[in-house]
C-alpha cells in the first residue's frame, strides 16, 4: 500500500517539506484566534445570537477531536504527505464555502467540514516534520513547528481586528483560503518531487469498525465535557450521555484489542516514553485550558481592565513561545526531552500558583507574569513533549502518534474548560453564602477566592504532569521496533 520512507541523511533537511509542514500549523494557529474574535460581528452578520454562532466553534471542535486520529492512522496506511495534501484541498473548500455563507446553520455545516480538513493536516503536519529532518533532530523539527502554531497565534488578533474593522468578517475566510491554496501547491510539488509515505505500512487494512468506535467515543465525550453542545442537541440527562460513553469506551477497547490492524495501536503505551508524555500533554493541557477560561474573567471583572488593555497583556504568551520553542527543541535534541518538559511543567506550575495569591487589588503585572510564565511553559513543553510522543512511537506509527497529540490537546483544553467552571461555581457558592449561585465578579471577594481555589485544584493537576515528565526516562528519543510492540 505505501512505498517506503525518504528520511534525510547527515545534515540534510527537506526543507520543501518542513516548510509545507509549517504552513498548516501556522494556518492552524492564525484562523483559529481570527475566528474567535470574530464571533460578535459574524453573529450580527447572519442574524443570530450567541448560543447559535457557538455550534460553529462546537461543530468544528467536535470534527477536529473526533477525527484526528483516525486520519493519523490513515496516514500511517496511505501515507502522510497524502493525507495532509487531501486536508489542504479539504481546508481550502470549506473555508472558500464558509466565506459564502448565508446562514448560521450553512455556516456550521461548512465550519465542520473544515473541522475535517484541519484534523487531516494536524494528524500529519507535526510527523511530517519529523519526516523533513535528519534522524536525533525531533526536538528541532518539533520546536519549529511549535513557533510556527503560535506565530499565527500571535499575529492573529490584530490582523483579525483590522480585517473586522477595514474588509467584512468574510474575508477571515478568504483568508484561510488564501493559505490553503499556498499549502495545496506547496503539497503538490512535494509529491511530485519525492514521495513521503510510512516506512512500513505491512499490508495494513483500514479498521472502519474502530474508526467508527472512535469517532462515536470522542463524540460522546465532546457532549458530556460541554454542556453547552449537550444542551443545544437537547440532551440534557447526564446520565444517559455516561451511560452511552461507557458502553463506546467498552465495544472500542474490545474491538481494538481483537483487530489485526486497529485504528489505535494500544501497544504503543507499553513505551515508557510515549505513555508519560501523552499523559503530560492531558494534564498540562487541563491546566492551560482552566487558566485560559478564568484569566479574562477576573482581568476585565475584577481589575476592570479595558478590552485592548487585555489583549495587550495576552500577547505575552505567544511572544515568550515563539521565541523560545527552539531553545527546548534544542534541549530535546542534546540532553533528551525529560529535562526541558520538566523546565515547561514547572514554569506552568508557577503559573497556577500566582494564580492562586492574586487578589481583589493585584496590580496587572501579576497576571502578566503568569501568562509570560504559561508562555515559557509551553515553549520548553511543547517542543520536548510532541517530539518524545512521535519520536518513541515506531515509525510507520508516527501517524497515529501525531493524531494523538493533537487530540490529547484538545481534549485537555476542553477538560480544563469544563473542571474551571465547575470548581468556579462550586467554591462561588460556597464563598459568596449562596449555593448554587452563578459565580459572578460583581462579588469581587467570592469571586477571587474561588478562582484561587480553581487553581490550587490547577496545581495538583501540573503536579501530576511533574510527575509524569520525570517518569519518562533520561534517554534520548528513539523510534521503537514495530514487531516488538
Amino acid at each position: 500500500m505505501a512505498s517506503s520512507t525518504h528520511t534525510p541523511t547527515g545534515d540534510h533537511t527537506d526543507w520543501l517539506l518542513l516548510i509545507n509542514a509549517m504552513l498548516g500549523s501556522f494556518v492552524a494557529g492564525l484562523s483559529t484566534r481570527i475566528f474567535m474574535i470574530s464571533l460578535p460581528t459574524m453573529a450580527a452578520g447572519l442574524g443570530t445570537d450567541i448560543r447559535g454562532i457557538a455550534w460553529a466553534l462546537i461543530s468544528f471542535q467536535l470534527a477536529a477531536i473526533s477525527f484526528s486520529i483516525v486520519f493519523g492512522r490513515l496516514g500511517d496506511i496511505y501515507g502522510r504527505q497524502k493525507i495532509y495534501g487531501l486536508g489542504f484541498v479539504t481546508l481550502t473548500l470549506a473555508s472558500l464555502l464558509c466565506g459564502f455563507s448565508q446562514t448560521i446553520l450553512q455556516l456550521i455545516l461548512f465550519r465542520f467540514v473544515e473541522g475535517v480538513g484541519s484534523a487531516m493536516t494536524q494528524s500529519a503536519g507535526r510527523a511530517l516534520a519529523m519526516d523533513a529532518v535528519p534522524e536525533g533532530r525531533a526536538g528541532k523539527a518539533q520546536g519549529i513547528m511549535t513557533m510556527a502554531f503560535h506565530s499565527g497565534f500571535f499575529i492573529g488578533p490584530p490582523l483579525g481586528g483590522l480585517i473586522i474593522d477595514y474588509l467584512h468578517w468574510r474575508a477571515i475566510f478568504f483568508l484561510t483560503f488564501c493559505f490553503g491554496l499556498a499549502g495545496l501547491a506547496l503539497s503538490a510539488v512535494r509529491l511530485k518531487s519525492r514521495s513521503t509515505s510510512p516506512a512500513s505500512a505491512g499490508g495494513a487494512s483500514v479498521d472502519y469498525a474502530g474508526a467508527g468506535l472512535l469517532i462515536t467515543l470522542t463524540s460522546l465525550l465532546t457532549l458530556l465535557l460541554d454542556h453547552k453542545a449537550a444542551e443545544l442537541i437537547g440532551i440534557t440527562r447526564k446520565d444517559v450521555l455516561l451511560l452511552a460513553f461507557g458502553a463506546a469506551l467498552w465495544a472500542f477497547f474490545t474491538h481494538e484489542g481483537r483487530a489485526p490492524s486497529p485504528m489505535v495501536h494500544l501497544p504503543l503505551f507499553r513505551i515508557k516514553m510515549f505513555a508519560y508524555s501523552v499523559i503530560s500533554l492531558l494534564t498540562l493541557s487541563i491546566t492551560r485550558g482552566l487558566v485560559g477560561f478564568l484569566l479574562p474573567f477576573y482581568l476585565q471583572g475584577v481589575l476592570h481592565l479595558s478590552a485592548s488593555f487585555m489583549g495587550l497583556i495576552f500577547l505575552a504568551p505567544p511572544i515568550f513561545t515563539v521565541s523560545l520553542s527552539a531553545v527546548g527543541g534544542h534541549m530535546a535534541d542534546k540532553v533528551g526531552p525529560r529535562a526541558p518538559t520538566t523546565i515547561g511543567v514547572l514554569a506552568s506550575l508557577a503559573a497556577v500558583l500566582i494564580g492562586a495569591m492574586l487578589r481583589v487589588d493585584s496590580h496587572w503585572l501579576w497576571p502578566t507574569a503568569m501568562l509570560a510564565l504559561t508562555g515559557i511553559g509551553t515553549a520548553f513543553f511543547n517542543s520536548a513533549n510532541q517530539a518524545a510522543i512521535i519520536g518513541s512511537a515506531p515509525k510507520e506509527h508516527r501517524g497515529q502518534a501525531n493524531g494523538m497529540v493533537h487530540t490529547g490537546f484538545e481534549l485537555g483544553h476542553m477538560l480544563g474548560v469544563s473542571f474551571g467552571g465547575l470548581l468556579l461555581a462550586l467554591a462561588f457558592g460556597y464563598y459568596s453564602g449562596t449555593p448554587g449561585a452563578a459565580p459572578s465578579a460583581e462579588n469581587a471577594p467570592a469571586f477571587v477566592s474561588s478562582m484561587n481555589a480553581s487553581y490550587i485544584a490547577a496545581s495538583a493537576i501540573t503536579l501530576v504532569a511533574l510527575f509524569t515528565s520525570l517518569m519518562r526516562g533520561s534517554g534520548m528519543i528513539r523510534a521503537a521496533e514495530g514487531k516488538g510492540h
